[in-house]
Order: structure tokens, then C-alpha cells, then sequence
């Protein structure tokens, strides 16, 4: 399989339904794995890098460090179902209360819920964790909260300086999972966590390698 245009990668995360950014899934395409690495980073139409920022910036995929903490691209209608077996049904706040998510991770999440698109340096700066030595603490919160599915990377914002010129490497920006759901009409998964499971079943049995399908069962806790 070789990718050089956007709208294909497009039809291939339609496709498959999940796809890693970098191998992942045994048996089954990651971006990097399907497009010419002199291709990535090249500030072109043909970086993947880029596009990155473009699926979920258009509704195609949800993309975040969703499973195994690394960073992979859902399509829209595999999310809900894969939000209701790997996520919680509860409100984070419910969670925080419960001792389910840890403080930094509630506290971040309250900043992304408040400022759509906020993005890391900002978020960072706001959480007061701009010290070096809480840049791991803010990172694992990040972690934490994609690893439910609580919030989503929601794009990548340009670093200006005032006269508006490039100035220094961009930074990720993030959504609540709710609410980059919301921008592009997804309807969230109404039945039981059981129910989601049976479904992804179906759907990795359809579009994926039998070995890639019981890598992700085990995953995603399918039997």
C-alpha cells in the first residue's frame, strides 16, 4: 500500500477504522508504514505529519495517544463505540471525586473544557506546570485523559510572534472528546459497554487482518 494524497488516507481510516501513526497493530497499517517517509516533514500538501492535524480537524478521525499510550487515529463512527468500551460513562468530575482521575488530570481537563482548542503551552501555563520539573506531571495528566478518551488532539496552532509571522514549532491543541463530537454531529453510543464491544467485534472481523483483529480484541477487552 503506498499513500501520497490526504483524501486517500482518508479512504483507508474509513476503511480500516483504526490507524496508528507508527506500527502498532501487528498485521495492520500504520501512517507511517503506508506513506514515503521523504514525504513526512516536508511542510507539503504530501506530509503526513500534517495531515495529522487535518483528520480531526475535519471530522474524519479522532486522534490521540488512545491506546497502549500511543498515538492513534479513530474514525468518526468507530468513536463512539470505542469511547464507550475504553472510556467511562461517568463525568470526569464524578471520576475526580471517586478517586478514579488523578488532580492534575481534572485540572487540565476543566481548562480544556472552558477553552475549545486550547492549545500546550497555553494549557501548561495555565495549569501552573510550566516548571521543568512538572513538565512529566503534565504529561502523564495528558496521558491520562486520552487514555480514557476524555479528550481528543483537536489540531496544531502555528507559534507568531507579533507581527503574525511563523516564529518557533507548533503546538498541539485539544477538545473534550464531547465536544469535538458535538462540532461534527456524532452522536455519542447509547447502548452498554457489552453492546460497543459486540459491535467493534463485528467491525474488526470485517475490516481487519485476523491477526490484527485479536490484537485488538485483547485490547479492547473483547472476547
Amino acid at each position: 500500500m503506498h499513500i501520497e494524497r490526504y483524501e486517500d488516507a482518508c479512504d483507508l481510516i474509513a476503511r480500516i477504522g483504526i490507524l496508528p501513526l507508527a506500527g502498532l497493530i501487528p498485521g495492520h497499517p500504520s501512517l507511517d508504514g503506508v506513506t514515503p517517509k521523504e514525504n513526512w516533514h516536508t511542510g507539503t500538501e504530501r506530509d503526513p505529519w500534517l495531515w495529522r492535524a487535518r483528520f480531526p480537524g475535519d471530522g474524519t478521525a479522532a486522534y490521540g495517544k488512545f491506546i497502549k499510550k500511543k498515538a492513534v487515529l479513530i474514525a468518526a463512527d468507530w468513536f463512539p463505540p470505542v469511547k464507550r468500551v475504553l472510556g467511562s460513562e461517568e463525568d470526569p468530575e464524578k471520576l475526580y471525586r471517586d478517586g478514579l482521575l488523578s488532580k492534575p488530570a481534572w485540572e487540565l481537563y476543566q481548562l480544556i473544557r472552558d477553552d475549545e482548542g486550547i492549545e500546550t503551552r497555553e494549557l501548561r501555563a495555565r495549569a501552573g506546570m510550566k516548571s521543568p520539573d512538572r513538565k512529566k506531571e503534565f504529561d502523564q495528566a495528558l496521558a491520562e485523559l486520552q487514555g480514557q478518551l476524555a479528550i481528543v488532539i483537536s489540531g496544531v496552532k502555528e507559534k507568531r510572534n507579533l507581527l503574525g509571522e511563523k516564529n518557533g514549532w507548533s503546538s498541539t491543541s485539544y477538545l473534550t472528546a464531547e465536544d469535538w463530537m458535538r462540532q461534527y454531529g456524532i452522536e455519542r453510543f447509547r447502548g452498554t459497554r457489552e453492546q460497543a464491544q459486540t459491535e467493534l467485534k463485528m467491525k474488526m472481523e470485517d475490516a481487519c487482518t485476523p491477526e490484527a483483529a485479536a490484537y485488538m480484541h485483547k485490547a479492547f477487552g473483547i472476547r
